[in-house]
């Protein structure tokens, strides 16, 4: 993780445009910095770019004008390995469609991050238990309800201990009980981590759960008071 001092994140107008029959601009003017510990949500309607915009956070895409740095590393400046290696040690991901692995147990899901950082999996465990699944440690996906995969789903992102965690739509797939249920163990274990979040959705109630709420719009990201 980056010292307390330096941000997890930072944005400084950063714009993306794509190529078509016109050109059309998605993003533009965009800037955040995110602190350690810090837990922000991005909320807007579908089409305004929130997809775009998790693609320049993971360095899956780079922005056309401006600069998104991760750590104090301008992802801009990192080649293709580089990139991969930097998502794999300092961003988690979570997921609507929770991506677990079907062939693997739950343990094994939770493990794996670390497996691929080289870590002892000592941690995984323990993960589990945070999110209360200890007990299906052994299980197939299969075997578990929405709100469980989800649970693992943040136990797998969050068990390398990286500094930013990015979500999208975590929730979506989940009814409201289940969803608030989740909501708060992200929040819980982001505090018990000291990771970085952001929370991408187009609801205002998923939104809440956040330190504070960014509505991203065709301007920028504006401040919302809940």
């Amino acid at each position: 993780m980056p010292p307390a001092s330096e941000p997890v994140l930072s944005l400084q107008q950063v714009a993306k445009s794509y190529s078509g029959a016109q050109r059309q601009q998605v993003l533009r003017g965009l800037d955040l910095q995110l602190a350690p510990g810090e837990y922000v949500a991005v909320i807007g309607e579908s089409g305004v770019g929130k997809s775009t915009l998790l693609n320049l956070l993971a360095g899956l895409d780079q922005p056309d004008a401006g600069e998104v740095r991760i750590g104090g590393r301008l992802l801009a400046e990192l080649s293709d390995d580089e990139a991969t290696l930097l998502r794999r040690k300092e961003v988690g991901f979570v997921f609507q469609a929770f991506h677990v692995l079907p062939h693997l147990t739950v343990l094994q899901n939770v493990r794996l991050p670390l497996a691929l950082n080289g870590l002892p999996d000592t941690a995984a465990l323990p993960m589990l238990a945070a999110v209360g699944l200890a007990d299906k440690a052994d299980r197939k996906p299969r075997e578990l309800s929405g709100g469980e995969l989800q649970r693992v789903s943040i136990a797998r992102a969050l068990v390398h201990r990286p500094a930013l965690l990015l979500a999208d739509e975590p929730t979506g797939n989940l009814d409201p009980h289940t969803a608030a249920t989740i909501l708060e163990l992200l929040r819980s274990q982001l505090r018990a981590t000291g990771a970085a979040g952001i929370l991408v959705t187009h609801s205002m109630v998923a939104a809440s759960s956040a330190d504070r709420i960014l509505r991203l719009t065709a301007d920028g990201l504006m401040p919302v008071t809940p």
